[in-house]
Formats: C-alpha cells, structure tokens, sequence
C-alpha cells in the first residue's frame, strides 16, 4: 500500500506549497531571510527599536468555512483570517510584521487553498505584513474529504509606550463604533442554521430583505481597521480598543476596562444591518442572546475623550457614538 492509497499525495501537496511560494512571495520586504521551504520563517528584527514589543496573536475564521465550501469561494476566508488578526494586535497598539497560516484539509484541493492564501497574500499586502510561512496538512480521517481547517498566527509589534492596555480609559470619556461589514467571522454555527439548514432559503438567490444574496451577505469579508485608527494610536488619542468578536458588545469591551468603570451605550445610536435581523427572526433568538454572539454591526469599539471625537471623525466618517463611560463594575449596559 503507498501512502496516496492510504490518502495523502505528497506529490499534490508539493504542488500546492509550490503555488504558495509565488502567492507570498510579493508580501515579503527585506526583512524577511528565509525562504518558502524552510522549517522556519526568519525575519530581521534588528529595526524594531529598544523599546519595541512583540505583539501577537492567533485565531481562525471557524465555520464560516462551511459557507465558503457551499459557495465554492475561498478568497474572502484566507482576507477574514488576516484582517481579524490585524484588528486583534492593533487593539493593544501592534502593527503587524508577519502572518503565518495553517490549512488543514481531507485532502488538498489546489483551488481551494491557493484561494485561500491568495486573500491571505492580497490581505498582508494591503497591511504592510509579511506572509512568511505556514502548514498544509493533508490528514484524511481527521478532516472530511472536502473540509478545511483555516488558522492563523499574526506577529508584530508596538512601542512600549504606544500599548493599549486599558489604563488610561475612566468615567467621562465617550464610546465610539466603527461599523462592521456583516457578521466577520463570528456567529456562523447559528446563523448557518438560521439561514441555511432549512432548506426553504435559495442562499444564492437575491433575498428581499437583505439586497443581496444570503451567501453574499454571510461571505462579506471582515472589515480591517488598521489604516484609519493607526494614525490615532501612534497620538495616543484612543484610549482603548475593543475588536466586538466572540461574545459580542457584552464579553469584549470590559476586556479593556479598568477596575471602577462601566460602559453604557445606546442601541438606537446605529442601524442593526439586515442580516441581524433575519438570523434573529428565523432562529427565535432573543435580544440578549443576539447581542453576546454577534457584532449587530459594529466591528470596533473606540474609548478615547471627548476632546479627540472630532479627530476620529475625520479619519472615520462613518464613526457612531454610542455612549460614553461611567463608573461601575466593568460591565456593558445596553439601552433601551
């Protein structure tokens, strides 16, 4: 028996990697030493400065990957996995240096992961970061023939005295939001069933309420929020960033409060985006439920003081305020 007949083709695993070096490749400054094929990525830090910090961080788009396999489209996911990374470091005061990825499949289709790391190559290269290596794991019996696994490690770094770490927020200063594009890349397993398991949706047809088409709304690549905010954190205007991922307005904003404060914002200060609204309608779930599992359509938070709105403003026109900090006991209060 020879390892092909057991499932894995290293011949076709070579092939894939092959294309991968020309996809990342272009990313790479002079920075970067090594090549693709080594054990190891190797990058120059000898420029990041004496009081520089390593920042880093790693995530996956999670099943957001069984929506890109129905749709038979891959880009978006490997631009969701970089873009969700960036916003992950900036919101301590990191700019990113390098991106490394890990695709696990059944078997390794070449169009699909090319797909993919070519939005992960488009995504590093819109943000400065380099894409310095990765792994592409063929394991049948681990992953369905047809299944991925999409994840990855963001390094990069900030100045010490550049670090948001939630110590300068206090009562008085004003909450801000950023919208999102659509769900980013949380809450999938829900909405999957919401709008997809039962079978009276067509997902690649136009859907009234949304203008667009269920699978184009669920694949709406999340949204990078490095460009417009990075000039404000290098000013030290903001005070604090929260990335509404996983656990919504009520789990990650008081992961950079300070013992003492509290955030009250107002629900009516924006529009919940459609595709909110139908997952809620055809999944039953409640307000509350709704709130901790998505972002409602706003993607960042911004705590900074009301001196430094305007500021914010301009480099986000599209910027809402949505309440402002009290002191408490590091909770979010939604009102109404």
């Amino acid at each position: 028996m020879q390892y092909r007949e057991a499932g894995v083709d290293i011949d076709r695993a070579n092939s894939v990697v092959r294309g991968i070096a020309g996809l990342a490749k272009p990313t790479w400054g002079p920075a970067v030493l090594s090549e693709i094929g080594s054990f190891g990525g190797l990058f120059d830090a000898r420029a990041l400065g004496p009081d520089a910090v390593l920042v880093a961080s790693m995530d996956g788009v999670g099943t957001k990957l069984a929506v890109a396999r129905l749709a038979g489209r891959w880009e978006g996911v490997g631009e969701d996995l970089v873009n969700h990374s960036v916003n992950d470091i900036l919101v301590q005061g990191g700019r990113p240096l390098f991106f490394l990825d890990y695709v696990g499949a059944g078997q390794l289709e070449r169009d699909a992961v090319l797909g993919m790391v070519r939005g992960m190559a488009r995504a590093c290269a819109a943000h400065g970061c380099a894409l310095l290596g990765g792994e592409t794991a063929e394991m049948p019996g681990t992953y369905a023939k047809g299944d991925y696994d999409l994840v990855g490690c963001i390094v990069g770094v900030a100045r010490r005295d550049q670090l948001l770490t939630g110590d300068r927020v206090e009562a008085g200063d004003e909450v801000w939001g950023l919208p999102s594009t659509g769900l980013h890349t949380n809450g999938y397993s829900l909405a999957r069933r919401a709008l997809l398991d039962g079978g009276d949706l067509d997902p690649a047809a136009v859907h009234p309420a949304l203008g667009v088409s269920v699978l184009d709304a669920l694949l709406a690549v999340h949204r990078p929020y490095l460009e417009p905010l990075w000039p404000l954190v290098q000013d030290r205007r903001i005070h604090a960033l929260a990335h509404i991922t996983g656990g919504g307005f009520v789990d990650n904003i008081p992961r950079v409060l300070p013992a003492g404060t509290a955030v009250e914002i107002d629900r009516r200060a924006w529009t919940v985006p459609p595709i909110f609204h139908l997952i809620q309608e055809r999944s039953g779930a409640d307000d509350a439920e709704m709130a901790r599992v998505f972002n409602l359509g706003i993607g960042m938070i911004v705590l900074l003081a009301p001196g430094d709105a305007p500021a914010l403003a301009a480099r986000c026109p599209d910027a809402k305020r949505l309440g402002q900090v009290v002191r408490g006991d590091r909770t979010v209060r939604l009102h109404p």
